[in-house]
């Protein structure tokens, strides 16, 4: 049970990490009125390109989602949904917790528990994808 509550902790982590990221790039880029408008924007080439920096992150937009990196090194990596909302899945969890300054390995069992521990604050927007709740 400890482990799934450290788990949890780490999924929280994550949901907290997401909104920082959101908040410091729509400060950076007035014209973003949610995070998931970072890719119209590159694929439209105005304002950001498909890599750089904003603020404390690093970004590195692919294919459907964004790669951030926070300057102690803490990874963020998102997908979009067709909706907008930010959506992840045990692999980008599990690789969050390793890229903290204290890397925390964590199995994908206890990862799903703890996913699981969590809802209705998240959601499962498909099979093995998650989303915070709107």
């Amino acid at each position: 049970m400890e482990r799934v509550e450290a788990a949890r902790d780490l999924v929280l982590g994550y949901v907290r990490a997401l909104d920082t990221i959101n908040e410091a790039m729509r400060a950076a880029v007035p014209s973003l009125e949610r995070l998931s408008d970072v890719l119209d924007l590159v694929r439209s080439r105005r304002i950001i390109s498909r890599s750089g920096h904003v603020g404390t992150y690093s970004y590195n937009v692919h294919g459907a989602g964004c790669r951030f990196v926070s300057d102690n090194g803490t990874e963020v990596d998102v997908d979009f949904g067709a909706d907008g909302r930010g959506v992840f899945d045990l692999w980008r969890l599990r690789g969050y917790g390793l890229s903290l300054p204290e890397p925390f390995d964590v199995t994908d069992e206890d990862l799903r528990s703890a996913v699981q521990s969590l809802q209705p604050l998240l959601t499962e927007v498909r099979p093995g994808w998650f989303s915070v709740a709107s």
